[in-house]
């Protein structure tokens, strides 16, 4: 038994330099994007102000060679637009929590179970479908909205997180 605490012990404290050693260096460190905003923000991720979220691990984006540059992103200044300054760099938008004291204190314009249409947009194009809410919000507020429907393989459409526009229509844009 205590072999076995002194291997856990070993392996535990391991953890982190074989993650690191076995990171993949063909894309960016997702970890190091969070670390940004939470410098950029003042705030830790989940607290008011802070990010909602981390961001999706699923992402693969290109390492960036240059510093990430961050700023705000939005009128009220709910999410961080962070991007690779680096030639066709890629860009993303973290969402805050809580958007601020004035978005606190709104009514919510849609309500957890709402029939609404999420639509995306970006440069040339736009779509939008059919979804549900699984969050109340303000106008203003990023909830989480999930498609209606399901996916060829049967699945149940993924969550995603959506910016409350007015009653029944909630969007993000892509860059």
């Amino acid at each position: 038994m205590i072999r076995s605490l002194i291997l856990l012990a070993i392996t535990g404290s391991a953890a982190p330099a074989l993650a690191q050693f076995y990171a993949d260096p063909a894309y960016a460190d997702l970890a190091e994007v969070d670390r940004a905003v939470v410098a950029f923000t003042g705030a830790a991720q989940g607290s008011p102000g802070g990010a909602a979220m981390p961001v999706d691990r699923r992402l693969r984006l290109a390492p960036c060679p240059a510093p990430l540059a961050l700023g705000w992103y939005g009128a009220r200044q709910d999410s961080v637009e962070v991007r690779c300054p680096v030639g066709r760099g890629w860009k993303l938008y973290v969402p805050l929590n809580g958007g601020g004291a004035d978005l606190a204190a709104a009514p919510p314009v849609i309500a957890r179970g709402d029939a609404v249409t999420i639509s995306v947009s970006g440069a040339g194009f736009a779509v939008s479908q059919p979804g549900e809410a699984l969050e109340a919000g303000p106008a203003g507020a990023w909830i989480k909205v999930r498609a209606a429907g399901h996916t060829a393989t049967g699945a149940t459409t993924p969550v995603l997180r959506a910016q409350v526009l007015r009653p029944g229509l909630v969007g993000m844009d892509l860059p």
